[in-house]
Formats: C-alpha cells, structure tokens, sequence
C-alpha cells in the first residue's frame, strides 16, 4: 500500500517533463517562423530604403534606358510575319513539321546558301528569313469531329473503355487537322516566294504520292461500285412499274398474285427509292472525300503577297532597354555598397 504514492508522483513527473518538451519544441518551431518573417520584413526594409538612396540614379538610368531604346526600335530592320493554313493528308503531317524545323535550324544558323537552296530563292531572299514555325490550328468543334472519326475506325470493346476526356489528354499538334506555317522575315514578300517549295517539299515524297494514289483507285472504285447499284435500281424501278401497269389493268376477280409476300410491287419501289437516296448521300460523302484528298498538302489559306509587319511592345527595345538599363545600375550599386561594407569591416578587424 505504501508504493502507490511514489508511483503516482514518477508519473506526474514524466509527464510534466513532456509537456515541457513538447513546449519548449512549439516555441523554437515559432521562434523559427518568426525569424523568416522578420529576415524577409528586413530584406524589403533594406531593399526600399537602398531605391531611395539612390532614386536619382535610377531614375536616370530608365530615362537612359527609354531614350536608347526608342532610338533603336527607330532604327532597327523591320520585321515582318506572313501565315498559312494548310491541311496535311495521308499522315504526312510529322514531315512538314521536319521540314518547318529544318528550315528554322537554317535561318538561326545563318545559312543561307543552304536555305535557298531547299526554298528554291536568291541568297539575298534567304538572307531575309529569320524564323520559321509551325503550330496546330484547332478549336473544340475541331476536335469532337477528329474524335468522331477516330472511334469508327475502332472495335466495340476499344470504344466503351474510351472516352472524350481520354482523348483529350492524349491529344497534341500532330492530331489536329490544319496547321499554320508562319514565316517571320526582313522582307515582306519572301514568304509568298518560298511557298510553293514548301508544299513541294512534301508532295514530292514517294510515300506519300503512293498513298494519294492508291486513295484514287479506292475512291473510283468505290463510285463506280455505287453508280452500278444505281443502275441497277433504275433498272428494277423501271420493272416494278410495268408490274404495277399490268396488275392494273386486269379486272378485279380471280386470285391476284403478288410480286412479292411483303406489300407487293408497290412498296418494294418505295425500298428502292430509299436505298437510292442512301446511295446518292454516300456519294456526296464520297466526293466530299476526293475534293479533301486531291493533294497531299491542302492549303486553306495562301502566304499573303505581302506580311505584316511585326509589332509587340513587349519584345520592343523601348520596353526591354529600360529594365536592362536599371537592373545593370542596380547591380552596379549593389558591388559598389558590398566594397564599401567590405572595407568597413577590414578596418574594423
């Protein structure tokens, strides 16, 4: 009975020793908070009263900086971008992004030797090319059709384990349908010029002329396959007719004998005249197909004769020169006070 106060006491010691632990482990963990707070109160303190030290200073330095860069945006070599949709068949769409990344490796480099040699231009005009891209040019509406055609072209089960948010998230640049191509140059007319070399760049592909080729014959083969069936439900139209003609003109006695079990002469015309509306939409979509395929590279929208001129206050030299201008004497300002701190402490060692 006498060892049950001493436990108890032990206890409550333990206990009150982790309390303090945990307390003393709050109040570092604050200590700790608060000095980053104060560390970064202190650096925009210093950082402030440093621009007012030297507000003139800077003050100069972006005037400086504003005038120069007006002064070269004045005088500098005009820019000018030129655009053209075009639509890539027969999975020829990674080649022109090749071909458009080649031609810009080329106009970075500086080779222009090289680069009007592939565009089929003078050296001069070649000279004139500073850049050359490419991005997809799609919307959302552009994208519930390219998924549309996707899913035809797959089996039931693929289908139901896909939806539209699945394809959406697998979706990049190659997928879309158009594509513009955007020349960027000192010349506002060399794009108009390098455009037919670029679509020939692609047409002249031997793959792809094949593919174009065998399309052809699939869609010739495919119509001729539809105006036969036409022909032969004039035909069997111009048959129900005669029957028809006939069983009206005998008197009404007798057994009458049917053309066939379901509806007789009369609404077998009427399946041929629905089947031949479905024929006649197929080839409607068949010719659209054609119209689609006629080249390897279907250009939507032609290079304009002549670009426009680019133009971005962002890029320019009045807004870049200014914050090269104050930043530079910033850091100037900076070496300057650090020598001076430095030489301080020297002398005080």
């Amino acid at each position: 009975m006498a060892e049950q106060p001493v436990k108890n006491t032990s206890d409550e010691i333990d206990l009150g020793q982790l309390f303090q632990l945990i307390g003393r482990g709050f109040q570092k963990l604050f200590d700790f908070i608060g000095s980053i707070f104060s560390g970064i109160f202190h650096a925009i303190i210093t950082f402030l009263l440093f621009l007012q030290k030297n507000f003139v200073v800077l003050t100069i330095a972006v005037v400086v900086g504003a005038v120069g860069g007006f002064l070269a945006d004045m005088y500098k070599t005009p820019k000018y971008i030129s655009k053209m949709v075009v639509e890539p068949n027969f999975n020829s769409v990674q080649q022109l992004y090749n071909n458009i990344d080649f031609y810009n490796d080329l106009a970075k480099a500086k080779d222009s030797l090289t680069l009007s040699r592939v565009l089929e231009i003078s050296v001069g005009e070649a000279a004139t090319i500073k850049k050359v891209f490419v991005d997809s040019y799609s919307d959302e509406n552009q994208k519930i059709q390219l998924f549309d055609e996707f899913i035809r072209e797959l089996d039931t089960t693929t289908v139901k384990a896909l939806d539209y948010q699945s394809y959406l998230e697998n979706f990049n640049s190659m997928d879309a349908r158009f594509h513009q191509i955007s020349i960027v140059a000192t010349d506002d007319s060399t794009a108009k010029k390098v455009q037919p070399a670029i679509i020939a760049s692609i047409s002249a592909n031997e793959y792809f002329k094949l593919q174009k080729r065998i399309n052809d014959e699939n869609l010739d083969l495919q119509e001729n396959i539809y105006n036969q069936q036409l022909l032969e439900i004039d035909s069997l139209q111009q048959l129900y007719k005669r029957v028809l003609e006939k069983e009206a003109g005998k008197p009404m006695q007798g057994t009458s004998i049917n053309l066939a079990e379901n509806g007789g002469a009369q609404n077998k015309e009427l399946e041929l005249v629905q089947e031949r509306d479905i024929l006649k939409d197929r080839l409607v979509v068949l010719n659209k197909e054609r119209a689609n395929k006629t080249s390897i590279l279907n250009v939507i929208s032609d290079f304009p004769a002549r670009g426009v001129k680019q133009k971005g206050f962002w890029k320019s030299y009045k807004f870049v020169s200014p914050i090269a201008f104050l930043v530079l004497t910033i850091i100037m300002l900076a070496i300057r006070n650090l020598n001076s701190y430095l030489k301080e402490y020297q002398k005080s060692e």
